[in-house]
């Protein structure tokens, strides 16, 4: 077992803000959780090996996220704090419904891998759905971005947010699936999925509103360019009811097109928009006759990488093994950190954020296992904590964030367990609300794509399709 493997004597049960054990912490530490299931090297879904050294690493990468979830989530409703300290002390933020999402895929995670004692995933399962169906305020059945972990209140005037209920609600999909024998597992997410009001989302438009306020109506800001929003859009055109229409997948812009480091792909700078859809949706040789969305994130992680070692003249740390830029934490602040473009302004400082090649596991295993080898090694113990990765961190001016993030560590549970078993995908595209979406979408498998209009980033930068296999061996 991995140094900081989960164990009975490391993992409080409950809540880490109310810190109890009471009679769960007793049947957890008689059950044991060093009941560990860890794959054997070699394992791999997109045609690259592990060896000893990178299944260690995911083994550990993968517990202390689950770590995170399970004291970090309320015991009563299920909800998941946005962030919390990476030393293990109590949160102070309020819950995020789509941190929330993803801790019930890590409790399939967890459950299929032996971290939790049987039955007890199941059950942290259906405590969050039933607070979510029964409990949590909504609207049209559309939940707020934020909410009190304990009550489920509205919190910071947060709006009623489609992205961030899409991606709790992929979270309960996957748990309906992987639990399908569980009829309660079933009901609630059945009610939750139904309660949703796409066409109210959309606002007169063709194109879904980000989200809706009490006190001022719908955003303005639509989905309606390529970003995160792809699983979104899909779950609303194969929704039971109230459906979005077909053409809602079609309505949103395949741009910008760039030509960077030799690639080709729509382009968006922070990572996590090539990731987010692709954690669930199994794009690989599905085609929609637009685009190959899985060969763009591959070629959209690659060109990052390359453009990271470009700047070794301004940030001497970064490398082609030391890199990474997604949306997260940075001495000022929040930063959505990306690759520049067209639509991205270059906002790099030298920080860095794991979980942008955590997240892209399936697209490039081998450089991005090594990039968080490298991490490792650069911030030593400052940047691996309780949780693991702190969520960003500057090797050029030696700052740490003390916070890991909810939805950083689950894209990184997840991608990683995507890349050693496909789990999280086999079960999801079980569904048929997902297979629905896709079908109506238009997508079908060996569809040839049309080329695209590129924008080139950067002198010489030429245009063409990119269709060589990425260089770590995905496919």
């Amino acid at each position: 077992m991995v140094d900081g493997a989960i164990t009975p004597a490391s993992v409080p049960v409950t809540y880490a803000s109310r810190r109890k054990r009471g009679v769960l912490a007793l049947v957890v530490a008689l059950l044991g959780l060093s009941r560990i299931v860890s794959a054997s090297p070699g394992e791999g879904t997109v045609g690259y090996a592990l060896n000893l050294t990178e299944t260690q690493l995911l083994d550990d990468v993968q517990q202390r996220a689950v770590r995170f979830f399970v004291e970090h989530t309320d015991p009563q409703t299920g909800l998941t704090e946005d962030r919390a300290p990476n030393d293990g002390s109590p949160g102070r933020a309020p819950a995020s419904i789509a941190a929330t999402g993803f801790a019930l895929s890590a409790w399939c995670i967890a459950d299929r891998r032996g971290w939790l004692p049987p039955g007890e995933a199941v059950r942290r399962v259906r405590t969050t759905l039933a607070f979510a169906a029964g409990h949590l305020p909504q609207e049209h059945g559309w939940f707020y971005h934020f909410i009190d972990a304990h009550d489920g209140r509205r919190a910071w005037r947060s709006e009623a947010s489609t992205i961030d209920t899409a991606l709790f609600l992929q979270g309960a999909i996957l748990a309906r699936e992987y639990f399908a024998a569980d009829a309660a597992t079933a009901a609630l997410v059945d009610r939750i999925y139904r309660r949703i009001d796409w066409t109210w989302a959309l606002n007169g438009g063709r194109t879904l509103s980000h989200g809706w306020r009490p006190e001022s109506g719908f955003i303005a800001a639509r989905w309606d360019r390529y970003s995160e929003l792809m699983g979104l859009v899909l779950l609303g055109v194969g929704a039971p009811e109230r459906a979005l229409p077909a053409a809602a997948w079609g309505a949103w812009r395949r741009a910008p097109v760039v030509a960077l480091a030799g690639r080709t792909f729509i382009q968006c700078g922070p990572l996590f928009t090539h990731q987010y859809a692709q954690a669930w949706f199994d794009f690989r040789g599905r085609h929609d006759g637009q685009a190959d969305y899985w060969l763009n994130s591959i070629d959209a992680t690659l060109a990052q990488r390359a453009w990271s070692a470009a700047q070794a003249g301004r940030f001497p740390h970064w490398s082609a093994e030391l890199w990474g830029q997604s949306a997260g934490d940075g001495a000022q602040g929040y930063t959505a950190w990306g690759t520049p473009g067209p639509a991205q302004e270059d906002l790099s400082d030298g920080t860095l954020v794991p979980c942008a090649p955590a997240g892209s596991l399936p697209f490039a295993p081998r450089e991005c296992l090594t990039a968080l080898r490298r991490m490792r090694a650069t911030g030593g113990a400052g940047v691996w904590g309780r949780y693991g990765f702190a969520d960003a961190f500057n090797p050029e001016t030696n700052w740490v964030s003390p916070d890991v993030i909810g939805i950083d560590l689950g894209i990184s549970l997840v991608m990683a367990e995507n890349l050693r078993t496909g789990l999280v995908w086999e079960k999801f595209m079980r569904a048929p609300e997902v297979r629905r979406g896709m079908r109506l979408a238009g997508f079908s498998e060996n569809a040839a794509a049309p080329p695209p209009i590129v924008a080139s980033i950067g002198a010489g930068a030429r245009a063409r399709r990119s269709a060589e296999a990425p260089e770590s061996g995905g496919n």
